[in-house]
């Protein structure tokens, strides 16, 4: 499951906004800078929609035990 740095490198990585990423994935805006700043726990379904908005975009997403 992605964590709040892989979502911040890959907005980075993009450019793009938190009201961006807020606007594809239809998860609220503040939802996404608590996530980033470790504020709150996101449910899991979040963590995908967020994840499947930044993979169309070209993100590649690889982790430690390769599976995604």
């Amino acid at each position: 499951m992605l964590n709040s740095s892989q979502i911040r490198a890959a907005r980075a990585w993009l450019n793009l906004s938190q009201d961006q990423l807020a606007e594809v994935t239809g998860v609220a805006k503040r939802t996404i800078a608590r996530i980033e700043t470790e504020t709150t726990v996101p449910h899991d379904r979040t963590l995908r929609d967020i994840q499947a908005a930044l993979e169309t975009r070209g993100v590649e997403f690889l982790f430690e035990n390769g599976l995604a």
